[in-house]
């Protein structure tokens, strides 16, 4: 038998390039939507806080609440404190996403509508996905960005046309809102790849306690306190459901399919709140709201489809191994 010779002939095997890919975008797609379904509750819940506290107070009693929530997790899971590299990127998410962005849109509402505020705050999806790209270095492709910019249109037009051509006091609270925001969670996003979601929003919870203490300390005394059953189903849901939870699923999904492609999920927040708000607020709502719906829901799923097409957003460790998941 020559060294040509092969008693076996050729066979062809079908390998699963990357058996769990799709699966994984399909659950961060999931975890992030879960998110955005939080989040859009959060400013109905303000308002209802509002209605128990000032807005110093309700800010302080939130951020303080969602840090002993996440405190205890920590000290339940016995998790090791974050290496110095990791604190400036969560002291970023803490000034943006525990105190910034709550105590800023918090003000606002005094003046606008929770509905309103909502439609503003609906340019976020942009500003994060453009503040990623200058950050990490992400490059989605062309139609990603066409969507993106359609989407960030309607969001516009739509909120135009709800206030009548003219942008309200409380819109500049809400401008510094998107950026402070923004960059927690472009920051959040790049730590989600190195360490649980869940740790993120933890250990920016945690660094903010003795400002929260100290905020409630000074606020409660001069702000007066009048409980209601909505102001305290408010507080409770900004601080263990907006702050905690929902940023929890919202940087694990971001982990797993990318800072740009988790934020045009955010184009449905806005609309999600004009129904929560017609519901718990009776608010009302334009008859424009379904169009623009119909029209953002189109943009998120091109900027969807075209960021899958990108590559996904996990972390990828020496080795070929994925990076650690919450």
């Amino acid at each position: 038998m020559t060294a040509q010779d092969s008693a076996t002939g050729h066979r062809t095997i079908a390998v699963d390039a990357d058996p769990t890919g799709a699966k994984s975008a399909r659950g961060g797609v999931l975890l992030a939507g879960l998110g955005v379904v939080a989040f859009s509750l959060t400013f109905p819940s303000t308002v209802w806080g509002l209605e128990s506290f000032g807005p110093w107070s309700l800010v302080a009693l939130r951020s303080l609440l969602a840090a002993l929530i996440a405190g205890c997790a920590l000290l339940a899971g016995r998790v090791p404190l974050p290496a110095r590299r990791h604190w400036g990127g969560l002291a970023v998410v803490a000034g943006g996403v525990v105190v910034g962005f709550p105590l800023l849109t918090t003000l606002a509402l005094q003046t606008s509508t929770s509905s309103h505020a909502a439609v503003v705050v609906g340019l976020l999806p942009l500003t994060t996905a453009l503040l990623a790209a200058l950050r990490t270095g992400s490059r989605p492709p062309r139609a990603f960005w066409i969507a993106a910019l359609a989407g960030a249109a309607v969001v516009i037009a739509f909120t135009v046309q709800q206030s009548g051509g003219a942008l309200s006091g409380g819109d500049l609270y809400l401008f510094g809102a998107l950026l402070v925001c923004a960059a927690g969670y472009t920051e959040g996003g790049r730590l989600a790849k190195v360490m649980p979601g869940w740790q993120v929003i933890g250990w920016a919870l945690v660094l903010c306690l003795p400002l929260a203490v100290a905020g409630a300390a000074v606020a409660l005394p001069f702000e007066p306190v009048h409980l209601t059953a909505h102001g305290v189903a408010g507080l409770v849901w900004v601080a263990g459901g907006s702050t905690f939870l929902g940023l929890y699923v919202w940087y694990r999904g971001m982990a797993e399919i990318g800072v740009p492609r988790a934020s045009q999920l955010q184009l449905a927040q806005p609309l999600l709140t004009l129904v929560w708000s017609f519901l718990a607020l009776g608010e009302k709502v334009s008859a424009a709201a379904p169009v623009a719906a119909v029209a953002v829901l189109v943009c998120i799923a091109a900027t969807q489809r075209s960021g899958g097409r990108a590559g996904g957003g996990t972390a990828a460790r020496p080795g070929g191994g994925q990076g650690p998941r919450s």
